[in-house]
């Protein structure tokens, strides 16, 4: 006799959160630094994407540097809903940077937002192999890409895994209510 888990959701997929964003920081006082804590700290407006566009244009950085500017202006992106120049910067990110994790997570989270589930759930994935400074929010969203594709179990698994890594965080709190875990015999 095995004991299986079976996980259902208690409310539709449309109720779960918009995925998270990991910033890549910046220190220092430099635009580059500017841009980062903008992105850091959930600006989206006109002065802060300025910021990020002098940076790129004005300051010597070597590839680290660009590709996380790149990033970082890509979330300011993401925030303002302009999704074309979002996946442009974590594009070039990436082509700068291959092994920035943060650079995966994010394209990943404009997948996810897009509802383009599998293709965000693989960057996602390639992101938390490369690692990155937040897991906690790849886990996030990787749940809502789980959840798109129709695997609950997953899902579940993922927010729980998020709320470990961050027990003080509220949204895979909330996104955890909607679930209902029971055991199964089988044979």
């Amino acid at each position: 006799m095995n004991v299986r888990l079976l996980v259902a959701m208690t409310s539709l997929l449309s109720l779960a959160g918009a995925p998270a964003w990991s910033a890549v920081t910046i220190m220092g006082d430099s635009k580059a630094a500017e841009c980062s804590r903008a992105a850091l700290w959930g600006r989206a407006d006109e002065k802060s994407l300025a910021t990020c566009d002098l940076a790129l244009q004005q300051e010597p950085m070597d590839q680290l540097r660009r590709a996380a500017t790149f990033v970082n202006r890509g979330i300011i992106h993401m925030r303002r809903k302009a999704w074309d120049l979002a996946q442009s910067d974590f594009d070039d990110a990436l082509r700068r940077k291959p092994e920035l994790g943060e650079g995966w997570v994010n394209r990943g989270a404009l997948m996810i937002g897009t509802k383009r589930f599998a293709e965000g759930l693989a960057d996602t994935n390639k992101g938390l192999e490369l690692g990155i400074e937040e897991p906690e929010k790849a886990y996030f969203n990787r749940a809502i890409a789980y959840e798109g594709l129709g695997d609950t179990t997953a899902a579940y698994y993922d927010y729980s895994q998020a709320l470990a890594l961050s027990p003080e965080w509220d949204m895979p709190k909330k996104e955890l209510t909607r679930f209902t875990v029971t055991q199964r015999e089988t044979r």
